[in-house]
This record gives structure tokens, sequence and C-alpha cells, in this order.
């Protein structure tokens, strides 16, 4: 490891060096007692000074780590796809990482503009690239930022890869003598080609009305492009938010799902009579869809799993032969993708949170046309872009209101039917800060409840599993209730996952009543965990 002395006298950024010297010995010591590491979404941390922030030594540092591990594979040489969000120290990082790229000789392709996590994905499937990098802390709060790595036709990285990485940083040299050779921006165009492939997702014809924010990030453009080039040009943009701004100066937390943040988008939606409002993150792969209630304000935000169901159904109904498509969502989802997909002739497939794995999911004799988690990620178009697409999603949603329109239908009828056909599906959500969440797993599995909302349940322990499917979390399921509990992965808390189901019926008002009460005790009981 690497001493604090010796970083600082390294370090290629004076304002980050200047800002470790001045810290105090117990600042020190806590800034390099624990490295960044690869988490869920790649590297991410606060834009700071040493191994346990974002800042250019460690930008610099992980990329000839990543050199390493290429070549070892005897990917040296070969492409490499960098590419950037809109955030504070985004166009410094990726500059670096392209620089050092090119030194352990790379081939670099270096997007001239920052633009959504999808982009290089697409780009490192569509070029057959060894590798890609994309600077970005998604959704974050301002003062993060992070690196995201994608390999294997534009999957993001598992394991062994991620430990290998990290193992070859702990022996990579000072960053200030890492070799950079100079690299020109580039991609103008793949970044055309991931535009007509986005909004080559639609299916049907005809218009729609369209309210959409990217919500301070890098998808405005974007979107409006691929919407263009769809055929789907009446969109009204949020102005405050429409422009990249690293400070999201609009939202507390930029981040769709949270209370508060669709605000401006809605009362667009609403002054503009739009027929659906779309708001992307800040780096464009996640994508959350309100529409037009009976409701108090008019307008609501669906879930990531409603969003999920009219996205998988309809994707499966166009379809000559589903028997062979495989659909895939986490073990956090709801069911109901399960029951659509079993009622087309199709396959389902469950894999644990995150779209590392969702993207690599699969079944004998089947091809994946869609995978979706219920944290608003959706992965419309797998053939080209085997992650999560915001862009994509956007246009397949535009596309299925035009498609129901000239039904006479609403995407709010489109959810009450699968309401019918499948049961009311009913999903909720609890959050919980515990001292240990470890601690607070281990005393759940020793006395598990026997019942839920005075349902008797079953309990399946998934750290029990082998292989891919082994996590640390608890499946609760019994009569129409099934809850997931997981700790967080960044914070000290229980996650807990609802679900309510009912059995189909014509009375959806009746069903979505019990639905809610057996939500309610089932919300409380996580509550006290």
């Amino acid at each position: 490891m690497t001493s604090a002395q010796d970083w600082i006298a390294h370090d290629p950024d004076p304002v980050t060096a200047a800002e470790l010297a001045s810290c105090d010995p117990d600042e020190i010591a806590h800034r390099f007692a624990h490295p960044l590491t690869f988490g869920t979404a790649g590297l991410r941390g606060p834009l700071r000074g040493g191994p346990d922030g974002m800042n250019i030594a460690v930008v610099v540092r992980t990329t000839w780590a990543l050199a390493q591990v290429l070549k070892d594979r005897c990917l040296g040489g070969s492409l490499v796809v960098v590419g950037r969000d809109a955030r504070h120290g985004s166009e410094a990082f990726a500059h670096a990482a392209a620089e050092v790229l090119a030194a352990e000789g790379f081939s670099v392709i270096y997007l001239y503009t920052p633009a959504p996590t999808p982009v290089v994905a697409f780009a490192v499937r569509r070029l057959g690239a060894g590798a890609g990098v994309q600077i970005t802390a998604s959704h974050n709060p301002p003062n993060d930022n992070g690196y995201k790595v994608f390999v294997d036709g534009g999957l993001q990285i598992i394991s062994p890869t991620d430990r290998e990485i990290e193992t070859a940083i702990t022996r990579a040299p000072h960053a200030d003598t890492i070799g950079r050779t100079p690299v020109a921006s580039s991609g103008t165009d793949i970044v055309a080609a991931y535009l007509e492939r986005a909004a080559s997702v639609r299916r049907a014809a005809g218009p729609a009305r369209v309210a959409l924010t990217p919500m301070h990030g890098v998808g405005g453009e974007f979107a409006l492009d691929a919407l263009a080039l769809a055929g789907i040009d009446d969109v009204h943009v949020v102005e405050a938010q429409f422009a990249p701004d690293p400070d999201f100066p609009t939202v507390a937390f930029p981040n769709p799902e949270e209370p508060g943040a669709t605000d401006l988008l809605l009362a667009l939606a609403a002054e503009v009579g739009a027929e659906v409002a779309i708001a992307l993150d800040p780096d464009a792969d996640r994508c959350a869809v309100g529409v037009p209630d009976g409701g108090p304000r008019g307008w609501r935000m669906l879930t990531g799993d409603e969003t999920g169901w009219l996205l998988g159904d309809y994707l499966l109904s166009q379809l000559t032969d589903p028997s062979s498509a495989l659909v895939a969502s986490t073990v956090v989802s709801s069911r109901m993708l399960s029951a659509i997909a079993a009622s087309y002739g199709a396959h389902h497939a469950e894999t644990l949170t995150g779209f590392k794995w969702l993207a690599r999911a699969t079944a004998p004799g089947t091809a994946l046309v869609y995978a979706y988690e219920e944290a608003i990620g959706h992965c419309v178009d797998p053939d080209a872009v085997r992650d999560k697409d915001g862009i994509s999603a956007a246009v397949l949603i535009c596309d299925l209101v035009a498609a129901l329109r000239a039904q006479g239908r609403t995407i709010t009828d489109a959810l009450d039917d699968l309401a019918r056909r499948h049961g009311v599906h009913l999903t909720g959500a609890v959050s919980r800060r515990v001292p240990d969440a470890g601690q607070a797993m281990a005393a759940l599995r020793a006395d598990p409840p026997a019942a839920l909302a005075g349902i008797a349940v079953d309990l399946d322990d998934l750290s029990r599993r082998r292989g891919q499917q082994r996590t640390d979390a608890l499946v609760f399921t019994g009569a129409g209730i099934r809850v997931v509990v997981r700790p967080s992965g960044t914070e000290p808390k229980l996650k807990s996952y609802i679900e309510v189901r009912c059995e189909p019926t014509a009375d959806l008002v009746t069903a979505r009543a019990h639905a809610a009460r057996l939500r309610t005790e089932l919300e409380a009981a996580a509550a006290r965990w």
C-alpha cells in the first residue's frame, strides 16, 4: 500500500496534493484505510484526494491496472472506448484514462462529447472493443464521481475481473510516473449509430405528446435526437433542467425516484397536456415514466415495476414466435413479468440485483429480449445495448403510448388490463437505518418470523445457494405475499422489498384496496426488523 507521504509527493494534481497535505493525521488515516473498490456500478466516491476518493491519481492508477488485466487476457493493443458524463471532474478523468490507455498501447476512442452511459456499452458491443470506461456517478450527489468498466460485448464487469483490477491497483506505479499519450477526441460515427439504433426500437406509428427532463444530466439532446429519428417530435422539455449542470440546482437529489425530483416535470406535463412524462437520470441509463391519472395532482410517476410490466408485455406482444424469447428481472423485482412471459409461452429468468447480472441472464434455447430492475432500469434492445438504457426505453415508452392511442387506450388502461389478466400486483419498499446491517441480517436469520400480516411464510435464505445465485438476502413467501430483505451495499441499512398479489378479478378497486392494506401491514413489520 502506498504511504500517504508517497501519495502526496507523486499526486499529479497539485490541488488534491495540497488538500491532502493540509489534512490532520486522523483524516489522512481515514482516507487511506479503505481505498475505493468495485461495487455494483464500478468505483464511486467523493471528489477528494487520496485512495478513497475520485481524483486524477485514482483514475490513472485504476486505468493502468485495467490495462494490465486486459493484457493478461491477450487483449493488449485492442480497442477501448472512453466516455464521460458532465459531472465535476468527468472531463479531466476521462482524458486521463484515455491517455493512460494510449500509452499502454491500446487503440482509444475518446468520445468527443459528454454522453449517456449506454453509448459506451453500445460502442463496446458494436465495435468488438476489448473494454469500455465511462466516467460517471449516475444519480449520486453532486460531489461524487465514478469509474465504470464494460467488457465482454458491452457487459459490466463481474468477478473475477473486478478483483483482478483491484489487485493490479495495489502494484500500480506512482501516479505521476505512469505514462500518458495525448489522444484526440473522436466517435461521431458511433454516437450517430447509437442514436439510429435507439430510434429503431419503435414498432408503431403516430405522434405522442411528451414532457421530458434529463435532470441536469447528459441525456437531453440525445433523447430529443433519438425521439426525432423515431418520428416523435412533439416533445416539451423542462428548461430549468435541460442543460447539463453538475450542481443539479433544482433537485435535492438527482434521482427520478426521489420525492419531489419530478415535480417540475409533472407540472410541465399537466401544462402542455402531455400523454406521457419521461425523466432520465443524469447519465441517462435509467428512465422513469409519469402518466395522467384521476388523482388530486392529475399525474403520477409509475414504479419501475409498472414500467417493466408494460414494456415486457409490449415487446413480447410484437414477437411472431415468443417461445424462444427470454425476459429477465431481479430477485427484488415484481413477479408479474414471470406471469406475463408464461402467458405468451416465453421464458423468464430471475437474477441477482444489478444489470451486471441481468445482462447475463440465460436459458437454454432462448435469446434475451428484455430485462428490467425495479430501480427504473430497462434494457429494451439487448442485441445492441447489453445494459440499462434510458434513451431507447424512452423511445419505446412513447411508441407504446402511440400504439395504445390508436386503439383508444392509455397507459392506465394497459396497466388495468395486465391486472385483470395476471392479478393485482402491488409493490413497496422499506429502507431502515441500522447500526450494523450484518448483525441485523444475522438476527433475522436466527429468529425469522413464521408469519407476516397474519399469513404463514416460508423462508429462502439466498446465502445458502451456490454460484452466481448466492447473495446475502432472505426471501419470505406466503399466500399472495413476498418480502425480500437484504443489506444495503453502500450504507448501514436493511432494505425490504414487498409485493402483494391478488388473484385475477374484474373488481380491481376491491383487489387494490385489499392489497394496499396488506402492504401497509408488511411495511410495518419490515420497519421493525
